[in-house]
């Protein structure tokens, strides 16, 4: 990609995870000309289902819906990232601050899944460390923080306190989702497992319940890292 600033960085552990929590929200984003990106920290190898070949193009036909100016995967291992916790932090503050992201999305950081919570803390760490001036000091890479941190639902569901009306764009979301068919439906010679088990139909619930307590059909909630400043009332 060039090397344009980017309006949104959305990280996860594996392929389909920003899917499930912001396909929505990075589809407005790209439709109104923001530039967005993914980070996958891992190839999802050791998944149930289908094979980190098969991920990856399944990942590719997402890419292409959601417009993304790019996608990364650091390639780090599944189910191990606490092993690689200070790699995985130095390597995603270099990202932020080559590409200086306005906002920056990762997982909440309770869920059921231990990988999705690592994220969600080593994220937190490296926007942190993305500031300081004597950490990993490089004059092509000045120090840089995200102006919003926001963290996406994947298989939790608490009251957010951001949510964006994905209204418009929830048919083609489902469809993002529907790439990762390996993932989300029972195939011959899968096993099942609480994705093939009507995880599509419990998001759509999410994003319907999340829209009803905002007054629109369909949301993406997001719960903020900080608080929200306001000059007045």
């Amino acid at each position: 990609m060039s090397t344009r600033e980017l309006d949104i960085l959305a990280i996860g552990a594996h392929p389909d995870d920003v899917e499930i929590g912001a396909a929505g929200s990075l589809l407005l984003a790209a439709a109104s000309g923001k530039r967005t990106a993914i980070l996958d920290l891992t190839y999802a190898e050791l998944s149930s289902n289908g094979t980190v070949e098969r991920r990856q193009q399944e990942a590719a036909a997402a890419d292409k819906l959601l417009g993304v100016c790019a996608r990364y995967n650091f390639g780090l291992p599944d189910r191990g990232l606490e092993a690689v916790r200070e790699q995985a932090i130095e390597r995603v503050v270099k990202l932020i601050r080559k590409t200086r992201p306005r906002t920056v999305l990762a997982p909440y950081f309770s869920d059921r899944h231990p990988d999705h919570e690592s994220v969600s803390r080593i994220v937190r760490e490296a926007i942190f460390n993305a500031g300081i001036r004597k950490y990993m000091p490089d004059p092509e890479l000045p120090t840089y923080r995200p102006a919003q941190f926001l963290y996406y639902f994947i298989n939790s569901t608490v009251t957010p306190q951001v949510v964006v009306d994905i209204t418009t764009v929830f048919p083609q979301k489902m469809e993002v989702l529907r790439c990762y068919r390996s993932q989300f439906e029972l195939e011959e010679g899968s096993v099942q497992t609480p994705l093939t088990n009507g995880y599509l139909e419990s998001v759509e619930y999410r994003e319907r319940l999340f829209g009803q307590q905002a007054g629109v059909r369909y949301a993406e909630g997001f719960v903020s890292a900080a608080p929200y400043v306001l000059t007045s009332l």
